[in-house]
Parts: C-alpha cells; sequence; structure tokens
C-alpha cells in the first residue's frame, strides 16, 4: 500500500517543473495518467541524445530526460485541439481527483478546459496550473523558462565566481527553477487534496517558476531585505559563513605536472572552526579575536582565506578528509558523476533504480530520495512509451467501447 493509492491525476504538463511534480505523486502511489500529443508527446522525448538504444544499437526515440521525469505514470495521447479529445478529457476528469497543466495562461479556456470548466464537472478537482510568471501580474502572459527565471529572479546575480577573479553570472547545472516549483506544487496539492478530503471543495493552485526562484533564494532574500545591501557572487563561499568553501590541496604524489585537487570545507561553527584549526596544526587561529567568531571571520575574510588557501596546499585531500571527518568537522570531496553512482552510501541508500523498460529491460534510473517506513515509495511503472496506455485507460476508466476508440484513432484524437 502506498500514500495517495486511490488518489488519480490527470497529467497535461509536458517538460519538468509539471512532471517533476507528478512524478513524484506517482512515486506516492498516486495514478497518474500522462496526457500526450499524437505522434509528438512530451517535448522532451526529443530533447538528446542520450537515447535509448535498441537491440541494433540505433537510438530510439525514448530520451533520457524524458526517462529521468516520468516513471510510475500511465501514457495517453489525445489531441485536445480538436473537439472530441476535449471532451474526452472532461470525461476522464469526473474520474480524476488532481488536474496539473503547464499551459500559457488563457490555452486551456480555449479548450474548455480551465479552472472554471473543469470545477463544474468535478467540484471536488485541485486544479494545479504551472506557468513562469503565474496567472496574475504585468508578465502573466510571457513564456517562462528555467534558464530565464533564474536570471530574472536573481540566481544568476548570485552564482558564479567574484568578478574581481574574473567571474560572471552562471546559471546553475541543472534546472532547479523547474525542479522547486514541482516540489512546492507537489506540497500545494497534497495540502489542498487534506482541504478537499475534509470540505468536498477543491481549489486552484497557482505555481510560478519566478515566485518559486523569489522564494528560494532564502537566506540571500532575508539578507537583502534586512540590510539593504545587494548580495554579491561568492563563487563557491558562503555569504554568511567563514570558512566555508572549496579550497585547493596538495595533488596527490605521483600526479601529472599541474594537477591540481580540491575539497570542500564547511565550518558552520565556532566549535568547528576551533577542532579544523587543531586539525590544521594552528589552533592560535581559533583564540584570535579577529576569527574566533563567525561574524569576525566573516568581517575579517579578506585576510583569514589567504591563511587557509596556503595551509590548505601543505596536505592531500586523503590526509585532509579522514583527519577532518575524524574530529566531526563537516567537510567533502567533489565527485564526478561516475563517482556519484558508485559512492558506497549512494549505493547502500538504493538511489539507483532498476526499471523493465521495453526498449531497455534493465534500465538503470536515479531513484526517488523518499524513504518511509510504512508506505513506501513505488516502483511498478517504467516510463511509459508515447500512448502505451490510451487503450487501456479509455476502457478502464471510461469503458469506452473500442470501435469508438478505432474512430477516435481514425480521426486522429487518439493514437
Amino acid at each position: 500500500m502506498n500514500s495517495l493509492n486511490g488518489i488519480r491525476v490527470l497529467d497535461l504538463s509536458r517538460v519538468l517543473a509539471g512532471p517533476w511534480c507528478t512524478q513524484t505523486l506517482a512515486d506516492l502511489g498516486a495514478d497518474v495518467i500522462k496526457i500526450e500529443r499524437p505522434g509528438v508527446g512530451d517535448d522532451t522525448r526529443t530533447w538528446g541524445p542520450p537515447f535509448l538504444k535498441n537491440a541494433e544499437g540505433k537510438d530510439t526515440a525514448e530520451s533520457a530526460y524524458y526517462l529521468g521525469a516520468n516513471r510510475n505514470k500511465r501514457s495517453v495521447t489525445c489531441d485536445i485541439s480538436q473537439l472530441e479529445g476535449q471532451m474526452l478529457i472532461r470525461e476522464l476528469v469526473k474520474h480524476c481527483d488532481v488536474f496539473v497543466e503547464n499551459f500559457k495562461v488563457g490555452d486551456m479556456v480555449r479548450y474548455g478546459l480551465d479552472y472554471a470548466s473543469l470545477m463544474a464537472i468535478n467540484p471536488k478537482l485541485v486544479y494545479c496550473s504551472v506557468t513562469g510568471f503565474g496567472q496574475t501580474g504585468p508578465y502573466r502572459d510571457r513564456a517562462g523558462y528555467d534558464y530565464a527565471i533564474q536570471g530574472i529572479g536573481g540566481l544568476m546575480s548570485v552564482t558564479g565566481e567574484r568578478d574581481d577573479l574574473g567571474g560572471g553570472p552562471q546559471k546553475v547545472g541543472v534546472a532547479v527553477a523547474d525542479l522547486f516549483t514541482g516540489m512546492y506544487a507537489t506540497v500545494a496539492i497534497l495540502a489542498a487534496l487534506r482541504h478537499a478530503e475534509r470540505t468536498g471543495e477543491g481549489q486552484q493552485v497557482d505555481m510560478a517558476l519566478l515566485d518559486t526562484q523569489v522564494a528560494m533564494l532564502a537566506n540571500l532574500g532575508s539578507n537583502y531585505l534586512v540590510s539593504g545591501k545587494v548580495p554579491a557572487r561568492a563563487g563557491n563561499a558562503h555569504q554568511n559563513i567563514v570558512p566555508y568553501q572549496v579550497f585547493e590541496v596538495m595533488p596527490p604524489e605521483g600526479s601529472p605536472s599541474g594537477t591540481r585537487d580540491h575539497l570542500i570545507l564547511a565550518v558552520g561553527n565556532d566549535g568547528q572552526f576551533a577542532k579544523f584549526c587543531a586539525v590544521a596544526g594552528c589552533p592560535e587561529l581559533a583564540l584570535n579575536p579577529l576569527y574566533a567568531l563567525n561574524a569576525d571571520r566573516v568581517r575579517h575574510r579578506a585576510e583569514l582565506i589567504p591563511l587557509l588557501e596556503s595551509l590548505m596546499k601543505t596536505r592531500t585531500k586523503a590526509d585532509w578528509l579522514p583527519a577532518l571527518e575524524a574530529a566531526k568537522v563537516p567537510c567533502g570531496a567533489i565527485n564526478s558523476l561516475g563517482e556519484v553512482f558508485a559512492d558506497p552510501q549512494v549505493l547502500e541508500r538504493n538511489m539507483v533504480s532498476h526499471w523493465p523498460h521495453p526498449v531497455e529491460p534493465g534500465l538503470r534510473l536515479v531513484a526517488s530520495p523518499i524513504k518511509m517506513s510504512r508506505t513506501p515509495v513505488r516502483q511498478d511503472l517504467p516510463p511509459p512509451m508515447l500512448g502505451q496506455h490510451t487503450s487501456e485507460v479509455l476502457s478502464e476508466i471510461l469503458g469506452l467501447p473500442m470501435d469508438q476508440q478505432t474512430l477516435l484513432r481514425t480521426k486522429g484524437v487518439i493514437e
């Protein structure tokens, strides 16, 4: 038994923010029906390479990008630009608890699939709209993509190396505005379902990537609102904690000339700083009134960091890491993805899952990080092929006879 058994989600979203939300709901046990355009499907099906390869070693239509955000779902093709397709969606809505879409503001009204229209059919429906800028405001009609949102929402202004070290604005390596919006949407949907359970009232959830990006500025947003000072890029350093950054260390013995190695030192409090200084053989630094307290270390960052940089280069990562870990000083290596997925802790925590995909029976994907003692996450439906479950869903939920399904296929409404 899974946490969301009995909850059915009609998913008209594509790309990442919406699918990330519905994948989490599916992992928790919801029956997620992914509606895709006939012949095309989710945009990310073509976002590659890499693609899964068939038995002859040739690329298929299954991109790694799509596979990473659509497990545990069923795929139904439906052309909502046709009247018959809109009617199918409205019939399915009668049997669903949640509706998720990420069309441009106003598009769903044209199809008769907007919040007001569907609530008239199913008053308990939780209707989640995911857009770049939300349903209101001067930017509501703009298309919003993660890259642009990272820029508009301030994240790129605080990501990247310092200007005086030759840095410039830098986006985060994964689409964090999309991912965070998907997770916030999941939380909001669960709260709205709880409300609908108590009162019988559904509601609209209005999720905007820009809202989420502003919210996830977190302490940097608070820093600005409290101080009025605009934070600058700090590279791998922390704005409020010192020393909390990447340091270069001595390369391993026998390394080729020019080899550089690094580790992360993340001293979070004054006690940890004293322990670090003891391991480093410079306990006097922790007693220096310029550095004893974190607030003073932040104020005197420019003097302290060069001292630590010289110190860290005197020993290798293999020497530093065990010594610091033994002293309970937070630190870490900077792993490649190859090293991540070979890491014994990642392996022990089962963060790689295996799926019986029709193209690749041994498909490996990143697993859900959610671990629950009584209602574990699902792992029974690999990311679906385009339209794989169309007939199954229309027969099971709507009882639609096969001759009617054949007629809809002839018209291109389904595939």
